[in-house]
Formats: C-alpha cells, structure tokens, sequence
C-alpha cells in the first residue's frame, strides 16, 4: 500500500487534472490510497463566503458560493462527458449542504461555520476528480473520508480519534476491491456529523494518518516543485535541491516556518518508519526528496524569511525577576489564544516576543499582557532563519538591515530585523 497526496496546485486546470490520470497509470497494479486537496485557491474563497455569512451578509455570501459552483460544474463538463450527469447529481448535493447553511442565521462560533463551508472544496474536487478518472479507464473508489476520521469538536484544529479513525481504515481497505481508494484530506467528522478542519496544510497529515495507520510502504506528496529545496526560489533563484533530509530536519525547518512539509506530518511516519517522497507533479521522472530516519549531513544553508511580524517587548511592572510565575502565566495566554511565538528572548527583568501579525490575537494578547507586565509592540519587521548558515551568507543576508533582534546557535541563526 502506497498513499498519495495531490495538493490544491496540482489540480487547479483541467490539463493538471488529466496529468493525474498519467501519473496513476504508471501504479495501476498497485494498491494507492489518493489524497486530494480543493482545487487552487477554492479554499481561501470559501474563507470568504464563511466570513460574509458570519456577518450577516447572506446574499453576498451565496454570490460567492455560486462563483465556486460555476467555476467546479465548467470544470467537470470540460472533464467529463458519459459521467457528467452522475457527477452533477452528487456536486449538487454538496452545493445543497452548504447553500441550507447560509440561508440560515449564525448562531454559533465562527470556527464551526468555517468548517461547515469550507470543508466542501475538497468534496467537490475529489468527486469531479473521480468521476474522471473511472470515466478514462483509471477505476477507483471515492470515499467521504468524514465517514472515516474520527475528530474531536474542535473546529478548525480537530483532534483525531485515533481508535476508531484505524478501525474504519482497515475495514475501508479490506472491504474494497479497487485497487485505487480516493478520497479528502484536511477535513472530519465529530461523532455528531458535524464536518471538522484539521488545520491549514492538513492534507499531509490526513495522508500521513492513513500511513501510518496501513503501515505504508511510503507516502508521496505531489507538488509543483522539483523536491524540498533549501530556500523559496521565488525569493532566491539559485535555491537547491536537497535530494535527502531526515525527519528531524525537516520537523525543525517546520518550526522555523518553512512551507514544506505541515509539522504534524512527521510524527505519524517516524513512529512507523515510512519513508515520506516529495516528488514533482510536472515531471513524475525527476527524483524529488526522500525524508527518512537516516541522518544526513552536509545540507546546504536553509534560508527561511517569515514577513509581517511583530515584536512584543514585555517589561516587568515592578522590576522584579521575570520568573517562573509570570513566565507560566505568559504561556497559559499564548496556549489560550493559540499562539506559537517565532522567537522568545527573556532578560533579568523584561522578555521579547516575536509573533506572526495576526492583529486581534495580538490585540488579545497584549491586553492580558498588560495585567502582569508593561508592554510595548513593534510592527512590520521581518524575521530571517538560516539552517546550517556560514559565515559569509549571514553577512550578506544582513549587511544593510537594521537587526532588531538576533539569537545564534552552531546550527541556526535567527534575526528579527526593520
């Protein structure tokens, strides 16, 4: 067993979708779990249909939902032709569930609407996606994986239950004559059949969670990259390739803020050993990057550039000792609100925070800061990390920055810098 992931940039034309099909021929004899992502930016506009609905804007919320129904029914009759009136039937079923949400008032939390909407971009693209594939000769099961994974209530972060989650996973599998099982990423179900969100770039981990739960043989994310490379090369066209990372790096190139791999990913495979493959959509030839558990040295410098950040200079009211009180009710507000910091430096009596300008999270923080501590927040900064930096790229990558801020360990560097 072998399980896939095609992200959203892999199936945002027609032409990408068809290139699935040749990409899957060539496992035809092999038993895949396939994974699919919304169609390109699908999801951040049902964001904004989910944010007109939550603020009383019915009628504009339904012109943006309808937008998307177009934009996926051309999709489908450019796709398909003896399977269209079947796809259309089952499409226009998800367009219902959604649609019956928003002629209706918001009464609960924005996070469960959020996951009420914005769960359909996946069903609709994997439905359209199926339909295609069997009607081109590539046979496969389409599955609703709410039917599937199990989650928590708690909407836009889901929890897994992992019990009952691998037992509707097996069953799926040994109940199944396809050799092909194709289904959604990113989404849940609560026990109640309200719909769950597992997090932005939740679709690894959905993939890595039906890995681990078959004890794959591998997992394959389909991207439109040549593999991981060492830098964005939108940013610095002379990025390379690392052709081989381990899942320790890569678990902390994630927490640095590389978007490569979702950080939940990782830990599902390395518990099990399977071997995560980042290979290129475009050209299924190239070698892509193998993750694994084996140790790699000699990794090029890896340069991460996070913008729209924030510092928050946190002082002590009385000049006492920041110590271990104030620091565990600090932490108490950061998991409260969610937040994870980019950077924390702490003095004798103040401590800084570097933050992702996420403006009425830092609004709330700040305001419960401010009960324990003098607080001060500097806006529109940007924060540099470099893995495995030399001496001479440091120098370069900062020789005409104002440094705000800088911490430096043998194998990372980070400056906060104006």
């Amino acid at each position: 067993m072998k399980v896939f992931k095609f992200g959203g940039a892999s199936v945002n034309s027609v032409e990408r979708i068809q290139h699935i099909k040749d990409i899957l021929l060539a496992y035809k004899n092999e038993k895949l779990i396939v994974i699919i992502s919304a169609m390109g930016k699908t999801t951040n506009a049902l964001e904004k249909v989910t944010e007109a609905f939550y603020n009383g804007k019915k009628e504009e919320a339904l012109q943006l939902f309808n937008v998307i129904k177009n934009n996926h029914l051309t999709t489908a009759k450019y796709l398909l032709v003896t399977h269209y009136n079947a796809c259309y039937e089952q499409l226009n079923n998800f367009f219902t569930e959604v649609e019956w949400l928003l002629h209706d008032k918001p009464v609960q939390e924005y996070d469960y609407y959020y996951d009420q909407v914005v769960c359909c971009g996946e069903l609709l693209s994997t439905c359209i996606i199926s339909y295609y594939l069997n009607e081109a000769g590539v046979a496969n099961k389409w599955v609703d994986v709410r039917d599937i994974i199990r989650t928590d209530d708690n909407f836009r972060e889901a929890n897994i239950d992992w019990d009952y989650t691998s037992k509707k996973t097996i069953q799926l599998v040994q109940e199944n004559d396809n050799n092909i099982i194709l289904t959604q990423g990113f989404i849940g179900s609560t026990d109640e059949n309200e719909s769950t969100t597992l997090g932005r770039e939740g679709s690894d981990y959905t993939a890595a969670v039906f890995a681990n739960i078959l004890n794959a043989e591998s997992q394959t994310i389909w991207k439109d990259v040549e593999g991981v490379m060492s830098a964005d090369p939108k940013q610095f066209p002379d990025a390379q390739l690392m052709p081989e990372l381990s899942f320790d790096e890569v678990i902390e190139m994630a927490y640095y803020g590389a978007q490569v791999i979702h950080p939940k990913t990782i830990k599902p495979l390395q518990n099990k050993g399977i071997p995560l493959h980042v290979k290129c959509f475009l050209d299924a030839s190239l070698p892509g990057t193998i993750i694994y558990k084996k140790q790699v040295k000699n990794l090029p410098p890896v340069i991460i550039i996070k913008e729209k950040q924030v510092l928050m200079h946190l002082h002590s009211q009385d000049f006492s000792f920041v110590g271990e009180k104030p620091m565990s009710e600090l932490y108490k507000m950061l998991g409260e609100l969610n937040i994870k910091p980019n950077l924390i430096q702490t003095g004798a009596i103040s401590l800084q925070l570097c933050l992702d300008d996420r403006v009425e999270k830092i609004e709330q923080l700040a305001a419960s800061a401010s009960l324990i501590f003098d607080v001060q927040v500097e806006k529109d900064l940007s924060l540099l990390t470099i893995r495995h930096y030399t001496d001479d790229l440091l120098f370069k990558m900062t020789s005409n920055k104002q440094i705000i801020l800088k911490q430096q360990t043998p194998q990372t560097v980070q400056i906060l810098y104006r």
